[in-house]
């Protein structure tokens, strides 16, 4: 029999707070800003391909997003993009590190309820100031026992995560909007994924969800967690 759940993980950006739709207007401005250069199509796909690229240099974020945009912008105009181009990528950028933070349904309640009778504990990608500000905007803060920020989310890194907590991986829950990031590797963790659909997501992030995995389960918002949570304890 599976132990009862202890620890509870939750992804930050698009499971808690809406994040990829500030990530989608700059890239609507980027493409404005070169329409005379490139079709906004082909500059969608070079932009994600220097971003992937580029992961292991920037990791993931606002600031490896603009350094792409810059990247990209200067490989479509020969070499030729203006200052003012240039500044306004730099601008938008850090428009999105001030953006306010808008809480996604169900985030709030959710953390809440669940706070004293689970360890919580927040595990994000991306910049640490960024995540670092974001999570204190939110209001959530307070309901984390732990916070995690990494560069990457494997196997490992949850294995590392659960085991040095209570009850370990099988007593742990993994849940957030990215199949390939929240729930896949914490399942070949031995823990459990939750996947909540989120509107926008990243495409780098997509991943098709796993057959016959008694751990895996999928929520349409985050209202649901709860009484998931407390369907498991009873199995």
């Amino acid at each position: 029999m599976a132990a009862k759940l202890a620890t509870i993980g939750f992804d930050a950006d698009d499971t808690l707070w809406q994040t990829e739709t500030f990530f989608r207007l700059t890239q609507d401005r980027f493409a404005a800003l070169l329409a005379n250069d490139c079709a906004p199509a082909l500059l969608e796909e070079r932009l994600l391909a220097a971003e992937k690229r580029n992961l292991g240099h920037y990791g993931f974020g606002v600031k490896g997003f603009v350094l792409s945009m810059i990247e990209v912008a200067i490989e479509v105009t020969d070499g030729k993009v203006p200052a003012t181009v240039i500044r306004e990528l730099i601008d938008a950028g850090q428009d999105m590190l001030q953006h306010p933070i808008h809480l996604l349904p169900g985030a709030a309640e959710t953390v809440a309820s669940l706070a004293g009778d689970y360890r919580l504990v927040l595990i994000t990608k991306g910049d640490l100031l960024d995540q670092e500000r974001k999570l204190a905007q939110s209001g959530l803060g307070d309901y984390f026992d732990q916070v995690e920020i990494v560069s990457h989310k494997t196997p490992e890194i949850y294995q590392r995560i659960f085991t040095a907590l209570p009850g370990g991986t099988d007593a742990a829950l993994m849940v957030g909007n990215s199949m390939a990031s929240d729930v896949l590797p914490p399942l070949q963790a031995g823990a459990y994924g939750v996947y909540v659909a989120s509107e926008l997501s990243w495409e780098l992030e997509h991943a098709e969800p796993p057959q016959n995995q008694p751990r895996y389960h999928s929520l349409p918002d985050l209202s649901g967690l709860s009484d998931l949570i407390t369907h498991i304890n009873r199995d």
